[in-house]
């Protein structure tokens, strides 16, 4: 049924799509008997408005997990690739990348194929049969949400982070409406900024009687609330970040999970009580996400070693001891007891860490083997607290940092510290890894980082002794990498793009 409603959305899509690859080889041609878009009559019967509403949840469903999250994650400090890692991720992992880079470049074409459906969905959604017209407001409230979240995920990426030149300092295009043949230059990273907010506001009231659950499979006024609470404390409006973040935290719809069960039902069995929007996925309808990068899990019936993991990436020395021994986070995203299979050999018992957080969801695979596959869950109830705490922390507040720092630390059974935020910025690092977030909080804070040590006991498995590349990486706040490039192919095909500062202009 799907796939019927959804005809409609792929076909404008498709044309999209055909227009834009004939203006990128000859914008002065224009096919002849080509059809135009017209907005206004892109909705017009029940088939028509189910297939737009399920594209707009699919689509800000695919933003989330799979290269938007470990692409960044494997740049920063967090995980050493291993040996047989393949140079899978190799370029972004060493801080290489050129304008060329496939998994750079999917992290800014991704988002901008998802802003174009939000951009057809909310002109197309204004001109609806009077039948459709509480659905349609809702519906456009779900792809304002979706657009927020796409455009603060390519500002993290492509712009510095927002400060004093925001109002100078390039970010990407701005693009509201859906015109196969404009070319728009970069925008400032305060205008991007700013757009997201007004993304937010239309949103917040479309989506205004739409009421906040665990596990909601779509876009409710809690997801709103979280995702301002991101823009707030991404432009330093902690005030207004905590309000938004606490807001959400004292709905009382969402729990944290305080025991090692209880963080498993959340991460692997995708039951848990803390997304604030974890969308729909089935093993027969698929829309799962994965982080297979981690894991690489296989069976081996030959020598009896039985289900093993060949990673590309290990935890790093300092992600894993960044936890105390009790701490729950520990025991349920790390194992140390399935082998390891890595240069020809198997290595069991040695006490080497595999992060499986994402290791699948045994549900959504079809042979005893994990997959890595996930619902997606774009907004945690823990990033709220941990946004909370970092902007009382950075408005001067120590003591209710405190509070909504220990509250988290309480529950995954961490050492209760005081609410500086040397002390907040731990738990970041514990708390999100593969979450596709330490890249922000580094460039937010102005932080580098020096080094990727490996695991006692990991030299045969990682790469490490490398000049600087992979163990021994170091990365300065000023290193023009945490800034992405515009891609190759974005600049042959949009002549008013310029180039990030370090990058080559072709």
């Amino acid at each position: 049924m799907e796939d019927m409603n959804m005809k409609k959305v792929y076909t404008i899509l498709t044309l999209a799509v055909a227009a834009s690859a004939l203006a990128s080889c000859d914008l002065d041609l224009t096919p002849k008997g080509s059809i135009s878009y017209n907005p206004s009559q892109i909705i017009v019967n029940e088939s028509d408005m189910a297939g737009f509403e399920a594209g707009i949840i699919a689509t800000f469903r695919g933003l989330d997990y799979g290269v938007y999250d470990w692409a960044s994650d494997v740049q920063m400090d967090e995980f050493n690739a291993t040996y047989d890692y393949g140079n899978n991720g190799g370029d972004v992992h060493r801080s290489t990348f050129t304008a060329s880079d496939y998994d750079t470049r999917d992290n800014y074409s991704g988002p901008f194929s998802a802003i174009r459906t939000f951009n057809i969905a909310i002109d197309g959604m204004l001109n609806v049969p009077s039948e459709f017209t509480a659905r349609a407001a809702v519906a456009r409230g779900e792809a304002y949400l979706g657009r927020a979240f796409a455009y603060i995920h390519l500002a993290r990426l492509f712009g510095k982070p927002y400060g004093s030149t925001s109002s100078t300092d390039l970010c990407v295009p701005l693009v509201t409406k859906y015109d196969q043949l404009a070319r728009p230059a970069r925008a400032t990273v305060q205008q991007i900024y700013d757009q997201v907010k007004t993304d937010l506001d239309s949103a917040a009231v479309l989506l205004a009687g739409i009421p906040g659950s665990a596990r909601a499979e779509r876009p409710t006024i809690d997801a709103v609330n979280a995702l301002y609470a991101r823009y707030y404390l991404d432009v330093k409006d902690y005030t207004k970040a905590a309000a938004s973040a606490v807001a959400v935290i004292k709905t009382g719809h969402y729990k944290l999970a305080t025991t090692k069960s209880l963080l498993i039902e959340e991460c692997i069995n995708d039951n848990g009580t803390e997304p604030i929007l974890q969308f729909f996925a089935s093993l027969s309808e698929g829309g799962a996400g994965g982080h297979g990068y981690y894991t690489g899990a296989s069976y081996d019936g030959e020598h009896g070693h039985g289900l093993y993991f060949h990673p590309y990436f290990l935890p790093t020395k300092t992600l894993v001891e960044s936890y105390d021994a009790h701490d729950i986070r520990l025991a349920a995203w790390y194992n140390d007891t399935t082998a390891i299979y890595m240069n020809g050999s198997y290595y069991v018992g040695t006490g080497l860490k595999t992060f499986t957080k994402y290791v699948g969801n045994p549900k959504l695979r079809s042979s005893d083997i994990p997959n890595s596959a996930n619902c997606i869950k774009p907004l945690m109830i823990s990033e709220m607290y941990l946004i909370a705490a970092e902007a009382y922390a950075q408005a001067g507040n120590a003591a209710e940092a405190k509070t909504y720092l220990n509250d988290l630390q309480k529950a995954r059974g961490a050492t209760i510290s005081d609410g500086s935020m040397a002390n907040v910025k731990k738990e970041w690092f514990r708390e999100t890894p593969g979450e596709g977030l330490r890249i922000s909080c580094l460039k937010r804070w102005g932080d580098g980082f020096s080094g990727r040590p490996e695991q006692t006991g990991a030299a045969d498995l990682v790469i490490s002794n490398s000049a600087g590349q992979y163990a021994d990486k170091a990365l300065k706040p000023d290193d023009f990498h945490w800034q992405w490039p515009m891609p190759t192919y974005e600049m042959q095909t949009n002549l008013n793009l310029v180039q990030n500062p370090g990058y080559a202009e072709d």
